[in-house]
């Protein structure tokens, strides 16, 4: 971030002479790790063809739909979360470059401006948005498996709280969650790692309310692109619901989904139970016993089958259920099925860059479309950084990296920006530990070709 006055600390820890402190009112940003993302984004036109989504009817020539769009998106990868960071970033040198400026051109957007940006989004352009992150899933997909899309894709489908705090519309009080939150539906590929879909929601609707249609919405853009794509859904038991079998079996996607256990459930599993009890009692060491049956309650129209998993270790005994679409062959198949869907765990990860890396959650707008368009922009932005750390040239530190580690280790870095008629030079420190991080991100991006 750029300096503008000459304040000075003087440090007297240095026995020979004094430490004096001050900021230097030149071109200089403590975020040039951006470059080589804004690169990156460049070969895509990833923010380019974002931009085109939106619609613009105001008259404003100083700050095009694009150049906000950057300064929301890179300022959340650079931690800068809140349209009010932005009103100390508009003469920031690395943020004018990778919103389309250059160093010495008027400021960028205050937050006055970003805030009316943010509430002016219409409903067409959320739809537009979601489709976006669709298609650039399936991109992904692609470029992940050679070049062409793969034979069968899972998706895993995550409701996530968001807890609020204030007034903002459609924030409601949730039991479960004891808490006023909004309840995003979000749906992620586990091969690319990629989201393909999040779509804000009030805060007190049932866990899989709108799933089906979510899913839909997915499932019908990646049949598009390949028509006979196996698709397979997992979930937890919030979407063990009758609407979401019904919808699975009615497109031929096929399903694991968990269930909440019953009393007739139990009463099918009790002898699986009974026996992981006498093996650990016999061998003193845990047991997983896994089997498989037909049921159908009272509210489904069909008979449907549930794998049952016993375990028994130290701390007692646990029962769980799910229910399947897949078919049961062998004796192995539900130890087989249920670890399969036990994978899906690995989807909670994308929560916690999301939330915890990315600030998903500062969903402060009072307006609850102004907070759609936040939640579509902190995934935007996970994506984007996702897609460019997934590739055998970037370091094996960075490739599987939280936002937070790339933030220390590329990021965040100074620089000295200086500007003439014919370049920009960018300086950083030479002793600078991650040089070599830059380097290979910076190659990555510069190899990338060119998106559609």
């Amino acid at each position: 971030m750029v300096s503008q006055d000459a304040v000075q600390l003087s440090l007297g820890f240095f026995a020979h002479r004094p430490v004096v402190v001050q900021r230097h009112a030149g071109q200089i940003s403590s975020d040039a790790g951006l470059l080589p993302i804004r690169e990156f984004d460049e070969r895509q036109r990833y923010s380019e063809r974002m931009a085109a989504c939106l619609s613009d009817s105001r008259v404003d020539p100083d700050h095009t739909l694009s150049s906000m769009l950057r300064q929301r998106l890179y300022g959340i990868l650079a931690d800068y979360e809140d349209c009010n960071d932005h009103d100390a970033l508009r003469d920031d040198p690395i943020f004018k470059l990778v919103s389309g400026r250059s160093p010495e051109d008027d400021p960028l957007a205050s937050q006055p401006t970003l805030s009316r940006f943010e509430n002016g989004v219409s409903i067409a352009a959320l739809w537009k948005l979601l489709e976006f992150l669709t298609d650039t899933g399936i991109e992904r997909l692609g470029e992940h498996h050679g070049g062409k899309l793969p034979d069968s894709v899972i998706l895993d489908l995550d409701p996530t709280d968001d807890e609020t705090h204030g007034h903002q519309q459609l924030s409601l009080f949730h039991g479960y969650y004891e808490q006023h939150q909004y309840f995003p539906m979000v749906i992620s590929e586990p091969t690319t790692r990629h989201i393909f879909y999040n779509h804000l929601r009030p805060g007190a609707v049932h866990a899989a309310l709108g799933a089906e249609e979510n899913l839909m919405f997915v499932a019908e853009r990646l049949r598009r692109a390949r028509s006979d794509m196996t698709i397979h859904a997992r979930g937890d038991s919030g979407f063990g619901v009758p609407w979401m079998y019904e919808v699975c079996e009615s497109n031929g996607i096929s399903y694991t989904f968990g269930i909440a256990g019953n009393s007739r459930l139990q009463e099918y599993a009790q002898g699986l139970v009974d026996q992981a009890v006498t093996q650990f009692q016999e061998t003193k060491e845990k047991q997983r016993l896994f089997t498989a049956f037909s049921y159908k309650a009272e509210s489904w129209d069909r008979f449907r089958t549930i794998v049952a998993k016993a375990e028994c270790q130290d701390q007692g005994t646990n029962l769980r259920f799910i229910v399947t679409s897949l078919p049961v062959n062998s004796i192995d198949d539900p130890q087989r099925l249920y670890d399969d869907y036990v994978q899906r765990g690995e989807s909670e990860q994308r929560m916690d860059e999301l939330k915890n890396g990315l600030h998903m959650d500062r969903l402060s707008c009072h307006r609850f479309m102004a907070n759609f368009w936040r939640l579509l922009l902190h995934t935007a932005a996970y994506n984007l950084l996702n897609a460019l750390r997934d590739h055998e040239q970037v370091p094996v530190e960075l490739r599987r990296a939280q936002p937070r580690t790339w933030r220390s280790k590329l990021i965040k870095v100074a620089a000295l920006v200086v500007s003439s008629t014919r370049r920009v030079l960018v300086q950083i420190a030479e002793h600078w530990p991650f040089w070599n991080f830059y380097r290979a991100v910076a190659e990555r991006a510069a190899l990338m070709p060119s998106g559609p």
